[in-house]
């Protein structure tokens, strides 16, 4: 569990690709008290550490995860939001993630707004009943507030801090993200689904 709140951004170190992909990741962490196995949010995806060196931790990538996510698309170079597990008694700073990655979202505008930028995203059709003004979502790992919603397009409001210190400020339009909706409006909306059947 996560709470979409970055704590590093890390550096895809190296690439191994095999029966399932690795990606060593340089992060400016203390290494020495990442466990094996540990679950670590990268860009917004959680994976496993398999491998820990000082300085760097290597995760493991199943196609499935491929296939669903930005992490196809990884080379050496590649910068990504990275947060480590919650654990009981942390600060909830953003709201509750789970690291299970629901879908790619496209980056389709970005404006200043102020001292912030205006992000305008488009979802994939299967999961825009699940975004709604004022709710939440996480986008490559960051927690963030939905400004307002339009069909499959929403909008949210990245202040300064948030863009210096994620990879948001780097987004340009085409870019693909991750994207994880409110683990309530799931709930929620598979309660309301059972509720129909029952009529």
């Amino acid at each position: 569990m996560f709470t979409g709140i970055v704590t590093d951004i890390g550096r895809v170190a190296a690439v191994e690709r095999r029966s399932s992909t690795r990606f060593e990741i340089a992060t400016a962490w203390d290494t020495t008290d990442i466990a094996l196995g540990a679950s670590i949010s990268c860009a917004g995806a959680c994976l496993t550490v398999v491998a820990v060196r000082l300085g760097s931790f290597t995760v493991e990538a199943s196609a499935e995860t491929l296939a669903c996510t930005v992490l196809d698309g990884w080379r050496a170079g590649v910068r990504l939001n990275l947060e480590r597990a919650l654990r009981v008694g942390d600060e909830l700073g953003g709201h509750l993630v789970s690291g299970h990655v629901d879908g790619v979202a496209e980056t389709l505008s970005c404006r200043p707004e102020g001292d912030s930028m205006r992000f305008t995203f488009e979802a994939p059709e299967a999961l825009a009943g699940f975004i709604a003004p004022k709710g939440s979502v996480t986008l490559d790992g960051v927690s963030l507030t939905v400004n307002e919603v339009e069909g499959v397009r929403f909008g949210v409001n990245i202040i300064p801090h948030t863009l210096t210190h994620t990879t948001l400020g780097a987004l340009e339009p085409g870019d693909a993200v991750n994207m994880e909706i409110d683990m309530l409006a799931r709930y929620l909306a598979r309660q309301l689904e059972g509720m129909g059947r029952g009529k």
